[in-house]
């Protein structure tokens, strides 16, 4: 990249944008809610479509009818449960094809890498740490940080950090709350249909492009930064 031209962000979500964590997300969920002895748990739609949220607020939305002490117990159920099958031996959680090629692809290029997402700090650095990929970015922004997504404050905090102005920055992620995050923060959502809410919701959520692959997101960030 030019040295005159100007600092450029992009800003990942990491469940379903970088990793495939549905199916751990899934099972702690189902978990916690029968250690809490609750009977059915909730489909794995309804489960796939609060990822993101803050976890007690996630929580709330699938079970309204219950009062915050049962939603901060589930919460702690859960990250019991997943922390549980985070240490099995035969854990996996992918990352998505293509995205360690378009990161380093990216990372030379001189665009700036960053972190903005729902899961707690330690979470997210024993999920990048498993990938080898920590170092990548210059910034990670979580749940332990500020309000969750939709509000923007993570995503201004990390410009803000970072030095980068909003207009030279894009937020890349798969659910309607980094899109609407992204556009509360007046930066470029950047929406992926690997993740877990539909291609049109994040259209309608106002994602300016929808990728279906990660090794789109390249010229996408060509043509809106017009490099």
């Amino acid at each position: 990249m030019n040295s005159d031209a100007p600092l450029r962000l992009a800003i990942f979500d990491c469940d379903g944008t970088l990793v495939n964590s549905a199916h751990s997300i899934i099972e702690a969920m189902s978990l916690a809610w029968s250690a809490e002895g609750l009977g059915v748990p909730p489909t794995d739609h309804a489960i796939r479509s609060i990822v993101g949220l803050h976890l007690v607020e996630a929580i709330g939305r699938l079970l309204p009818g219950a009062d915050d002490t049962v939603h901060q117990r589930l919460a702690d159920r859960y990250k019991a449960a997943f922390f549980d099958i985070r240490n099995r031996p035969n854990h996996d959680e992918p990352l998505y094809p293509g995205a360690v090629e378009v990161i380093e692809k990216l990372e030379a290029g001189g665009v700036l890498l960053a972190i903005a997402t729902g899961k707690s700090r330690r979470g997210l650095e024993v999920t990048l740490g498993r990938h080898d990929l920590i170092e990548r970015f210059v910034c990670l922004k979580t749940a332990d940080d500020g309000p969750g997504k939709p509000h923007p404050a993570i995503l201004l905090d990390a410009m803000r950090e970072v030095g980068v102005e909003p207009r030279n920055t894009v937020m890349i992620g798969d659910t309607t709350f980094d899109i609407t995050m992204a556009v509360n923060a007046a930066v470029t959502p950047i929406g992926v249909d690997w993740g877990y809410h539909e291609s049109q919701a994040l259209s309608d959520a106002g994602a300016e492009i929808v990728l279906d692959t990660f090794h789109d997101l390249e010229p996408a960030l060509k043509n809106i930064w017009r490099l």
